[in-house]
């Protein structure tokens, strides 16, 4: 059958392009291509059950399939070859119901609907792989390959009950040089029910008891820095660890400084610290404008800036980067114990607020300011596991105890009194006392137990 003799008009081209576009093969039938029309109807439908599939069935898999490199290859190639087939049937299907050739207007309309129905296909696939190769790229660059012990699918945790990660806040300045970590937290998760204990330990502990081997032997009595002209506080010890490399033997630049900090607080705190994220403040600062801001509640009013040049009002309002990176770090009129607990409901409110859909709006900039503000080494095999957990830990109430004055003394720590409140705190029946226990204190007063981060921040 010839163009002239279907008789195609330029109402009924447009209705039947656009119609195939949504299910192909109605061009190829009304062309009296039956069984090429018949084909391509069902190879579209299966097509939309086996996304519909995948969306539903196995959705809570898909934040899992996101993290691993090979997997988002092949999503991208599975993207790549569907956009093109979807385009191909709309072309296809044009050139068999286009307007006869005298028909100028016609067919200079339907090819412009077919162009803009093909940009419609392509433009989120063009977006997804944007996303797709922008994750690849997060998750290689970030997670190394292999961790040190392989990861089991059936059990990412090797039997663990809990899997306690050390999350460091990193600050540095011109007229102090190297890397001090000035806040110092270990999330302690239960991998079955995701609930989560932070342990918060002061910037200012002095007198610390190192990890046996090289550094006890050279602070046998505890950490005292490097010279007599710095204070020796547990901030310090990472920076220590980087510039002497006989401290942390074997290791090489760039880890010395993690694997001394991690073992020092899992000595501290009586419990073993698995791995370790550490934030650079000035690119949280990035990461929360990428967001488009966090919400959170302030007390009391916040003077911040060097020369207290700003002032953060008492309310719930959204901060920007700057403001919330200040109303973490900003010691005036306060001090560091409360500026924990800021720290505490800021971490609370940035992983409440990281849902999916902020996530994707702001991808590319999330990508760039993660991949310059977070060290980390947690190992690429691991991720689908701390994506499930992540799930656990956002919908469980997080609890947080803080060991800073008058709970303890920071110039001369009670060591033991430490591994025992955290031992207390883990024990479960505790934890599930605690955690019905209708007690709100702020976070400016320490109590001896654990309090639920949601209520005092709020």
């Amino acid at each position: 059958m010839t163009e002239k003799d279907r008789g195609f008009g330029l109402g009924a081209s447009m209705a039947l392009t656009l119609a195939s576009a949504m299910l192909w093969g109605v061009a190829h039938l009304a062309a009296e291509r039956r069984k090429t029309g018949l084909a391509l109807m069902a190879a579209h439908v299966l097509l939309l059950a086996g996304i519909l599939t995948v969306f539903t069935a196995f959705s809570t898999n898909l934040l899992s399939l996101a993290v691993q490199p090979h997997w988002l290859a092949w999503l991208t190639a599975v993207l790549v070859a569907m956009a093109l087939a979807w385009t191909g049937v709309i072309v296809w299907s044009f050139l068999l119901v286009r307007p006869p050739r005298p028909d100028t207007i016609g067919r200079f309309l339907t090819t412009a609907l077919t162009i803009a129905l093909c940009a419609l296909v392509l433009a989120p696939t063009v977006y997804a792989t944007r996303v797709a190769y922008l994750s690849r790229d997060v998750v290689t660059s970030l997670f190394s390959p292999t961790g040190n012990s392989p990861v089991v699918a059936d059990d990412p945790w090797n039997g663990a009950e809990r899997v306690n990660f050390l999350l460091l806040g990193a600050d540095s300045a011109p007229s102090r040089p190297g890397v001090r970590t000035d806040s110092m937290t270990v999330a302690s998760v239960d991998v079955e029910t995701g609930a989560t204990t932070l342990f918060g330990l002061p910037r200012n502990l002095q007198r610390v008891r190192m990890p046996a081997g090289p550094a006890r032997n050279r602070f046998p009595w505890g950490f005292t820095g490097s010279d007599s002209q710095t204070p020796g506080l547990l901030n310090e010890i990472y920076q220590y660890a980087e510039d002497n490399p006989d401290i942390v033997p074997h290791v090489g630049r760039g880890k010395r400084g993690p694997a001394l900090i991690k073992e020092t607080i899992g000595n501290i705190l009586g419990i073993p610290v698995d791995y370790y994220a550490m934030i650079d403040m000035k690119g949280f600062a990035e990461i929360v404008d990428a967001m488009g801001g966090v919400q959170v509640t302030i007390k009391e009013p916040i003077v911040y800036g060097r020369y207290r040049e700003g002032l953060i009002p008492a309310g719930t309002r959204k901060l920007s980067g700057e403001q919330a990176l200040w109303y973490g770090r900003s010691r005036t009129d306060s001090d560091d114990y409360v500026r924990m607990g800021r720290q505490k409901c800021l971490l609370n409110a940035v992983a409440k607020q990281a849902d999916p859909i902020t996530v994707l709006n702001s991808f590319e900039r999330l990508a760039a300011a993660t991949k310059r503000a977070i060290s980390t080494d947690i190992p690429q095999d691991l991720l689908p596991a701390i994506v499930d957990l992540a799930q656990k830990v956002k919908a469980a109430k997080i609890r947080s105890l803080n060991f800073v004055p008058p709970l303890i003394n920071t110039a001369y720590p009670d060591w033991s009194f430490i591994r025992r409140k955290v031992s207390e705190t883990l024990d479960d029946r505790r934890s599930t006392k605690a955690a019905t226990a209708a007690r709100t204190p702020s976070p400016e007063r320490q109590t001896d137990d654990p309090v639920n981060l949601d209520a005092i921040c709020r």
